[in-house]
């Protein structure tokens, strides 16, 4: 059973920072891709990072660059979500997801993609007020 729980969001002002957890039970990491996801009100899903976990390749979101940071501790089986020079836009639920050998992908499908990812979590809200 894989299990995922995020943690670490918040109320923050414009320009803080935070760091969200994910911690990781049941998986066979090597074998996957971490990925972060965000929700606002109103709004689709939207992804913003990921991590290989074997490797630890790294990829992101135009509008992250340069301010989030995405990692993992192997030892830990956690992954890690460091954000800097937050912004009211990136305000919503943050999701960690994971894509494993036994999620079905679609044909096509890219990191960003959601329908990849088979294991989520429950979510924790980020805040950035201006």
């Amino acid at each position: 059973q894989v299990q995922l729980a995020e943690s670490g969001g918040g109320l923050v002002e414009l320009g803080d920072s935070l760091t969200l957890s994910c911690a990781a039970t049941g998986l066979t990491f090597n074998a996957y891709l971490m990925g972060w996801f965000r929700q606002a009100p109103g709004k689709e899903r939207e992804w913003v990072a990921a991590v290989s976990w074997s490797a630890g390749t790294k990829f992101y979101t135009d509008s992250v660059k340069g301010r989030f940071t995405i990692s993992r501790d192997v030892a830990k089986n956690t992954m890690y979500l460091q954000m800097n020079s937050l912004r009211p836009e990136d305000t919503g639920t943050y999701y960690c997801a994971g894509s494993g050998p036994g999620t079905k992908r679609p044909p096509g499908w890219r990191i960003p993609n959601a329908d990849g990812y088979g294991d989520w979590g429950q979510g924790t809200q980020v805040t950035v007020s201006s």
